[in-house]
C-alpha cells in the first residue's frame, strides 16, 4: 500500500521527467507561453493542446492526470504530458473548466 502524492506534485514529476525529451522536441514545436503547459491528447493519433497551469488545481483535470499516470506512467514519448482520452472528451472537460 503506497502513499499517493498530491496531484500537483505528481504533475510536476511528470513534466520534469519528460523535460529532457521536451528539450529535444523544442526545436520543432512552438513555444508554450508562461503559465501554460502542453499536453498531448488522443487514443491513437495525438493532438497537442496548450492549457493553463491553473487546471492542475481542478479535480476534473486531476482525474485526467491520474488516468494518464495509470496508462503511461512517467515516460511520455511525445516529450509532453500524454492524456489517453478521446480529443472530444478532453475538449468537453476543458471547456467545463474554463467556464467555471
Amino acid at each position: 500500500m503506497g502513499v499517493r502524492l498530491p496531484v500537483v506534485t505528481l504533475a510536476k514529476q511528470i513534466l520534469s521527467r519528460s523535460a529532457s525529451t521536451a528539450s529535444r522536441a523544442a526545436s520543432t514545436s512552438p513555444e508554450v507561453p508562461r503559465g501554460f503547459f502542453a499536453v498531448y491528447v488522443g487514443e491513437n493519433q495525438k493532438r497537442r493542446f496548450v492549457v493553463p497551469v491553473s487546471y492542475l488545481n481542478q479535480s476534473l483535470f486531476q482525474d485526467l492526470l491520474r488516468k494518464a499516470e495509470e496508462e503511461f506512467g512517467f515516460n511520455h514519448p511525445t516529450g509532453g504530458l500524454t492524456i489517453p482520452y478521446r480529443v472530444d472528451t478532453f475538449i468537453d472537460v476543458t471547456s467545463r473548466l474554463s467556464s467555471s
